[in-house]
């Protein structure tokens, strides 16, 4: 591949360890868990990997000659940040254990396992990524790993390689396949440990074990960077209201950490929406009650943060897509066979009247989006509905009222962001280049003292790295039950922005005199060279959660 100065810069940066991973480590086991909720169901699914402790790695002098072994990676859902770090520290973790341990790459994802479609990843290979951004080392998919006939053609391969130990990389859904899957070999005794790494950039796998997910870091770094220039532009320009969508189906974390960093004049948080019970025009009212407030000051100008998945959060919205997923699951064919033009009337006809006369009173766009194809997971896929553009244009129709009565003396006019890709693949900051790294060295250990259902886990990170505490966490402990496609299915909590918590507070504290007064911050892009200030620090939530 063709280099950056950049690229060649970072190929040569060495991601800093903790200390315990230093050298011979040895597993301490602590108490033992259980699920976050609905704990007899889901011990009842998970028999041979519920319960089990926590592990925490501490330095020791004690020597252990360990086999070879060959260990399997897959990179599952959607990139982060920080992904070819992981892929590294289990590299360099199996090999500082025996040199003549292997490392194999499944191709795009779950699915290279289930189609045998494989690389072995030799240190030539690893050199050309570390440090880099993507998961084009060896590609990532979204098959779900649920079915037996998939367990059984991914275990032919994995006999066929002798690979004792496969790490899956992603969300709290590929982190559930993994366990599932780890379920589904301990019960058979197949010899083969599964190991997960938390990866998201939404920042919603996460809890007192697990600190933050990798990539959340550089993702808001990278959307802070440009929403700080959109917001010098606004400063400059003086004439436009700019409403910025950001990634974040089922959490707000995204926005909020980018709030705390540049200082917008609006942002939505949607956990507070739903604890409020607010409509749709009490949001709207909202963000045009400020625009008119700076109006009446002469700034006819300011950013909206909107997180993705604000529509999902209003109950009312809520309650309307709950019943559209399980009518779409139950009738997909049915409905697939409608003519496009009958459909809306046909939704309308199908749902209870509460939900059918919410539906009925979207804009058709709107209304058109949330039955469209769902997700590999049964849900809408808000990406597509353009709430930063359904904002506008209501805010827009209420301000026009306002002004007939005399309530609006400004002027609104409006532009419109989605950031989402641009973030995902960025070149890790060194907070994600060490945690990754750290993260795969720790999968590496957890292999070694034969563990399996678990999830790699490394803390203190607001702490120098050699203070960094690495274990590994049982993945039952985070899941519970919720409804997928109509059923009742295991599932990892999902971690939403807690409104009692320090980074909430934090925001709420401030906003409402970033509302009034034009008190931007402009963050500039990662700094990866330069005084440890500058580089090395994690993002704002973690500093306040950790109060730091």
């Amino acid at each position: 591949m063709t280099k950056s100065a950049l690229q060649i810069a970072r190929a040569a940066y060495q991601p800093k360890l903790p200390k315990a991973l230093k050298g011979a480590v040895k597993a301490v086991a602590g108490v033992a868990t259980q699920s976050v909720a609905d704990q007899e169901a889901i011990q009842k699914l998970f028999p041979n990997t519920y319960g089990m402790p926590l592990i925490k790695f501490e330095a020791t002098d004690e020597v252990v000659n360990f086999p070879a072994m060959n260990v399997g990676v897959i990179l599952s859902g959607g990139q982060a940040p920080g992904g070819h770090n992981v892929i590294s520290g289990i590299f360099d973790g199996i090999k500082s254990l025996n040199k003549d341990s292997k490392l194999y790459g499944f191709i795009l994802g779950p699915g290279g396992l289930v189609d045998h479609n494989y690389m072995e990843l030799t240190s030539d290979i690893i050199d050309e990524y570390r440090n880099t951004g993507g998961f084009d080392i060896i590609g990532s998919g979204r098959t779900k790993l649920e079915k037996e006939d998939q367990f059984e053609k991914g275990l032919e391969i994995l006999k066929q390689l002798d690979i004792k130990a496969l790490v899956i990389i992603g969300g709290d859904d590929s982190n559930t396949n993994a366990c599932v899957l780890a379920e589904y070999y301990a019960a058979k005794k197949c010899g083969v440990q599964v190991i997960g790494c938390p990866k998201t950039i939404d920042g919603d796998l996460k809890n007192e074990m697990i600190e933050t997910s990798f990539g959340f870091d550089t993702a808001c770094k990278v959307y802070s960077e440009v929403i700080g220039n959109i917001q010098r532009d606004c400063n400059s320009a003086r004439k436009y209201w700019h409403f910025i969508k950001l990634m974040g189906r089922s959490a707000s974390h995204i926005a909020l950490e980018c709030a705390l960093q540049v200082q917008p004049n609006v942002c939505i948080v949607s956990e507070e929406v739903e604890a409020n019970d607010m409509s749709l025009d009490d949001v709207v009212t909202y963000i045009a009650q400020i625009v008119a407030n700076r109006a009446a000051q002469g700034n006819n100008f300011g950013t909206v943060l909107i997180p993705e998945g604000l529509i999902e959060f209003i109950p009312a919205m809520k309650r309307l897509i709950a019943e559209l997923n399980d009518f779409l699951a139950e009738n997909a064919e049915e409905f697939s066979q409608i003519k496009k033009s009958h459909q809306r009337d046909y939704i309308i006809r199908k749902l209870s009247p509460e939900n059918a006369a919410i539906y009925a009173s979207l804009p058709e766009g709107v209304a058109r989006q949330l039955t469209l194809d769902r997700d590999p997971h049964g849900n809408v896929q808000v990406s597509l509905i353009e709430t930063e553009k359904l904002l506008s244009e209501m805010v827009a129709t209420k301000l026009a009222a306002w002004k007939e009565e005399g309530k609006f003396v400004g002027k609104f006019a409006s532009q419109h962001h989605f950031f989402g890709y641009e973030g995902r693949c960025a070149a890790p900051s060194n907070y994600d280049a060490d945690y990754c790294y750290s993260l795969g060295y720790t999968a590496a250990s957890l292999i070694a003292n034969g563990k399996t259902g678990y999830m790699s886990s490394v803390r203190n990170t607001t702490a120098p790295a050699d203070q960094w505490i690495a274990g590994g966490v049982p993945i039952t402990m985070m899941m519970n039950m919720e409804r997928r496609h109509g059923e009742m299915k295991p599932v990892i909590q999902k971690a939403l922005v807690k409104l009692d918590g320090a980074p909430f507070k934090a925001f709420a504290a401030q906003r409402d005199q970033w509302a009034i007064t034009t008190d931007y911050v402009y963050p500039g892009p990662i700094q990866y060279f330069g005084p440890t200030e500058v580089c090395d620090q994690p993002t704002k939530t973690l500093q306040l959660e950790q109060a730091k």
